[in-house]
């Protein structure tokens, strides 16, 4: 303990041991305080002069036989065990390093001892009851004035950390307990408490369970009961985000929140409402939560002065989180996080790390004479080996910053007036806006003090109001938070406010209500509690098998929750879901539908041709005004291939039981539509000269190539046959539903899209509205400028042959419109069909009449040409197939 500005007696420094008597004689000649390591918390008899100096030495005391350290890797009971021997004293302090654990082992103690024999002291938070013997405090808010007889220190190592470090090393240094004193951290510390505290009783603990690494992973494979760390609210936001879309979401805990909203939020993670926690470091000092395994998303971080990589000791710490008990933890990495190295892999595992060479230390015996003397006070370098001075830290700098402003300076000039501004420097910077901005509202603070005496409730007020709401995202509910926190810690400074406790009462409330609307807008950003309740479901149906059904109507219900409509084999997802969402509800709507698919298989499977429909424009196929099918190429046009639709819903098996089914429903369609074509195919079956080319008519869908005339009684003319432009067809073909019907088979085959057909009513069209080739397989070729009907070619042909056998024919003017084309258009058509035109005579005077507008020219026989016989070569004259060249011969002729 450090006796400030107070004289020991001389019988009091003579009771000393040889070791302090020693530094005493080589102490200063000027008036000097002498701190003795190890003392109890009792005040010195006497004062010493205000110009004393401060000297530092190592005496052994009594109180020693009560100094311990309990030291160990993380999940050793440390902290627990700290808690059964605080109780067991009739009174006691413990410090823990953060507010959030100093309120949950409040809680603890509160249910062991009840609420009015417990305090809770943090800087943002001061409950005292009247009656109150035992204290959960953070490290800075420890009451160590107060006489105790046990006093504890958790974490004890952060006596190293740059920023918060002399504030711990000032508790080994100081704070002691009237009976026992312990201290509870990591054994790097170990070395330096033996130096700096010879009489110390050192107790070390193995962890209850292993702690191995895995390596690797990506974040959808991470097992259930995870914790991922990163190391930038940016950073942790993008990992629940992905979290909440391939796992249902996750609990998020940060070291700025609230101790309502970490409760909260751990409370999702805890009642596994969520399997998935994205943290900061934070959840590295003590919070004990069941969980499995450790993800790092980084290894290093920002320190508040640089980015630097994590070590050793700071990844065990945080990786010990993981299995808790006897249960054995993992850890190992997600993201894009690099691998951890093995040295490091290896001293995690068996707990074994580099000691601590320096701790942090601030000399606490401060000059308030005048800033300048505080600041130079702050200054002073470490008295022992062992210590390193602090840089400066917040306090120090806001402190340097006022100094430099002359009003505040001029304010500050007396010792308790310097001590005010000391402790308006100490307001925490919860909300980092730099230092500038936390400075004016220090010096703010200080000139109401010193003009005011109080801060004015009117000012109070207008600050709180501003932060009373709670609209804005999580960001902005966070920095809000924080600056409520800012107003809590100035709330708990009884002699700055009257009526102190109506404003702390008034502080907690705000904070509780804005803690509780960050809490909502957290769970409704990174939490779907369906997907989460559907993922835990998925992974345990061997156990829980998943409860659905589907309605008449087809809509999907899995466990109570309302996931899409079942079209066919098809789910369609309903659209009023968050796209991060779909793809978890889509599994388990799969997962859940594992009886419905066979059940509608089967009624497939036993359906009527009438339930199924085909889109002659499309090729799709329908059952029940749904598409369950598609045709696609087959090896014949007759003979398409039907793929099912279904997505993954369907097994192989039951995909080829829906396809048989369809191909079965497609056989059945061609056949009744394309009867004239398989009638002539069966009654041809017993006919040598008609077989070849039916079998062709069947290859081509309807229409083949005429290889020589039909006319007379040849045997396809008997059953239908025509032939005309040199192909074969079937006038009833060319109907409008066996066209449509060979339109979408020929597509098909040749991978198309279905072609345009010309209107029912049609006799000719355009051919350039018309462009697709395969009309001329379907009977409309290209006569001219138009398609022409097949039929009606034939027709045309047939009819003006006839009549220009014997004379030449004149064609009136009306003729185009009975084609259905233009004037202009009939010459290249008929010259297309093989007939020839010739321009009329004019009519004599004498004669009265229409004059004809084209005269068909009479048909002449053609005069064979005499075609010499072949000449055999002399080769083959010893041929045995010479005797063949005659009929070879006659053949050509």
């Amino acid at each position: 303990m450090s006796y400030k500005n107070k004289a020991a007696s001389e019988p009091a420094r003579m009771q000393c041991h040889d070791k302090a008597n020693r530094a005493l004689h080589l102490a200063w000649n000027r008036p000097t305080i002498i701190v003795m390591i190890g003392f109890s918390a009792r005040p010195p008899p006497a004062r010493l002069p205000a110009d004393a100096d401060v000297s530092f030495v190592m005496p052994r005391h009594d109180a020693d036989h009560h100094l311990h350290a309990i030291l160990g890797p993380t999940n050793t009971g440390k902290t627990h065990f700290a808690l059964e021997r605080m109780l067991a004293h009739p009174s006691g302090i413990i410090g823990f390093p953060l507010r959030l654990l100093a309120r949950e082992n409040y809680e603890r103690m509160v249910a062991l001892k009840g609420a009015s024999r417990v305090a809770l002291i943090t800087g943002e938070e001061k409950i005292v009851p009247p009656d109150a013997q035992w204290f959960s405090c953070t490290v800075e808010a420890m009451p160590v004035d107060r006489s105790v007889a046990f006093l504890a220190v958790d974490e004890i190592q952060l006596c190293a950390d740059p920023e918060r470090g002399h504030i711990f090393t000032t508790r080994l240094l100081h704070a002691r307990g009237r009976e026992e004193t312990l201290f509870l951290g990591a054994e790097t510390i170990a070395p330096l408490l033996r130096r700096l505290l010879p009489g110390i009783t050192i107790d070390t603990r193995p962890r209850l369970s292993a702690l191995t690494c895995t390596g690797a992973m990506r974040l959808d494979k991470l097992p259930a009961r995870s914790a991922i760390v990163a190391f930038s609210a940016a950073e942790l936001y993008a990992i629940a985000e992905l979290i909440r879309t391939r796992r249902g979401g996750c609990a998020v805990v940060m070291g700025q929140m609230s101790p309502r909203t970490r409760n909260a939020q751990v409370a999702l993670y805890q009642n596994r409402e969520v399997d998935y926690l994205v943290a900061t470091d934070a959840i590295g000092m003590g919070l004990n939560m069941d969980i499995a395994h450790v993800a790092f998303a980084g290894l290093s971080k920002f320190d508040g002065r640089r980015r630097r990589h994590l070590t050793a000791a700071e990844i065990a710490q945080i990786a010990g989180r993981a299995g808790r008990g006897a249960r054995d933890g993992t850890f190992g990495t997600t993201g894009r996080c690099p691998p951890i190295e093995e040295p490091i892999i290896e001293a995690v595992e068996t707990h074994q790390f580099d000691p601590l060479e320096r701790l942090i230390w601030r000399n606490d015996a401060l000059d308030f004479s005048s800033p300048h003397a505080l600041l130079a006070s702050l200054s002073r370098p470490p008295p022992l080996r062992g210590l390193q001075a602090s840089e400066p830290t917040s306090d120090a700098l806001i402190l340097g910053a006022l100094v430099l402003d002359p009003h505040t300076l001029a304010a500050a000039s007396t010792r308790s007036r310097t001590k005010l501004l000391w402790e308006t420097c100490q307001i925490p910077d919860f909300r980092k806006l730099g230092e500038r901005s936390h400075a004016q509202l220090c010096a703010r603070v200080f000139h109401l003090l010193i003009e005011q005496r109080r801060l004015p409730p009117a000012w109070l007020k207008e600050q709180l109001d501003r932060l009373d709401r709670v609209d804005g995202d999580v960001d902005t509910l966070m920095q809000r938070l924080a600056g409520i926190r800012i107003w809590s810690y100035i709330a708990n400074r009884d002699q700055w406010i009257a009526n102190a406790p109506m404003w702390q009462d008034r502080t907690r409330a705000v904070e509780d209500k804005v803690s509780d609307a960050l809490h909502e807008r957290l769970t409704a950003r990174f939490v779907d509690r369906r997907s989460a309740h559907l993922i835990r479901l998925l992974e345990n149906e061997a156990h829980a098998p998943l409860l659905s059904a589907v309605k008449t109507d087809g809509e999907v219900i899995v466990e109570g929750h309302p996931v899409g409509r079942m079209e066919g084999f098809r789910l369609h997802l309903d659209p009023s879901l968050p796209p991060s969402d779909r793809t978890t509800l889509a599994r388990a709507a799969r997962r859940a539908l594992r009886t419905e698919i066979p059940r509608r298989v089967q009624a497939c499977h036993d359906a009527p041709d009438t339930a199924f429909r085909l889109n002659e424009g499309t090729g799709d196929i329908s059952w029940d005004n749904v598409m369950i099918g598609r045709l696609r190429s087959g090896q014949e046009v007759l003979r398409p291939t039907v793929v099912p639709c279904g997505d993954d819903l369907l097994t192989p098996r039951q995909r080829d039981t829906i396809r048989s089914r369809l191909e079965r429903f497609m056989a059945h369609l061609i056949a009744r539509e394309l009867a004239p074509l398989f009638r002539i195919q069966a009654a041809a079956a017993n006919i040598p000269e008609a077989r070849g080319a039916l079998h062709e008519m069947m290859e081509g869908g309807g229409q083949a190539s005429a290889r020589f005339p039909i006319t007379g009684r040849h045997p396809l003319r008997r059953l239908g046959v025509r032939a005309c432009l040199g192909q074969l067809y079937l006038p009833a073909l060319l109907k409008p539903r066996p066209l449509r019907l060979r339109a979408l088979l020929l597509g098909v085959l040749a991978g198309e899209n279905v072609p345009e057909l010309p209107p029912a009513a049609a006799v000719s069209v355009i051919a350039r509205d018309f462009p697709s080739p395969l009309l001329e397989r379907l009977g409309w070729p290209i006569c001219g400028g138009v398609r022409l009907r097949i039929d009606m070619a034939d027709r045309l042909t047939h009819d003006l042959a006839q009549r220009a056998q014997r004379h030449d024919v004149a064609l009136r003017a009306d003729f185009a419109p009975w084609l259905g084309v233009c004037t202009a258009d009939v010459p290249p058509i008929l010259k297309a069909l093989g007939l020839h035109l010739s321009t009329p005579r004019p009519l004599s005077k004498d004669m009265v009449g229409p004059l004809p507008v084209w005269m068909l020219t009479r048909a002449r026989p053609r005069r064979p040409r005499h075609r010499a016989h072949p000449v055999v070569p002399a080769r083959l004259k010893d041929s045995p197939f010479f005797v063949l060249a005659p009929l070879l011969a006659r053949q050509s002729a």
